[in-house]
């Protein structure tokens, strides 16, 4: 990982990998002034998710998102030429973490509830996993920007909620976390 990020000759220097999504890494970087979000498209297979552009695919989903009324990070720079996207920061704990710690507050669950009526009005899904949601100041934000077409199977009652508390599902994602962690430290 580099230490230093350039994004259309703006330097971000890298505090910490925040995670690795489908389409890319996100890292919390400054530019001296400002904590921000920068996000680097990575171009490796994914077995059960087909891309066209990721880039473009991001920018879109922003907009779209944006104009629903999601509660969304600031996309305050793109960098076509090395495929990155500087977003707002967010701090806070994501609701994995919450439900990890068993301290979900109650209106996570309304606000996302808020946030579906709006997506499925539009015909469309965001991605439900708990690490993509973060609560700060009360209010929660959905981090990623990704949004596909709606197919109640990927719905948030249908899917997203068996990780937005402590289920089987949840309990197994995290143990098998926890083993390819252990594994990467041998």
């Amino acid at each position: 990982m580099d230490k230093i990020l350039d994004v259309n000759e703006k330097t971000y220097e890298v505090i910490k990998l925040l995670g690795k999504g489908k389409g890319g890494y996100s890292y919390l970087a400054s530019d001296g002034k400002q904590e921000v979000v920068v996000k680097q498209i990575h171009h490796e297979p994914c077995s059960y998710y087909r891309f066209g552009d990721k880039l473009e695919a991001e920018i879109r989903d922003y907009k779209r998102l944006k104009e629903i009324g999601i509660t969304i990070p600031e996309m305050l720079d793109v960098d076509r030429e090395k495929e990155r996207i500087v977003k707002e920061y967010i701090a806070g704990d994501t609701v994995f973490e919450m439900v990890r710690k068993g301290c979900l507050p109650d209106t996570c669950l309304e606000q996302v509830n808020k946030m579906c009526r709006l997506l499925y009005r539009e015909e469309i899904n965001i991605d439900y996993f708990p690490t993509n949601f973060i609560l700060q100041d009360g209010i929660l934000y959905y981090v990623d920007y990704e949004c596909n077409a709606y197919m109640e199977e990927w719905n948030f009652e249908n899917w997203g909620i068996r990780y937005w508390s402590k289920t089987p599902e949840f309990i197994r994602y995290v143990e098998e976390q926890e083993k390819v962690t252990a594994k990467q430290a041998n």
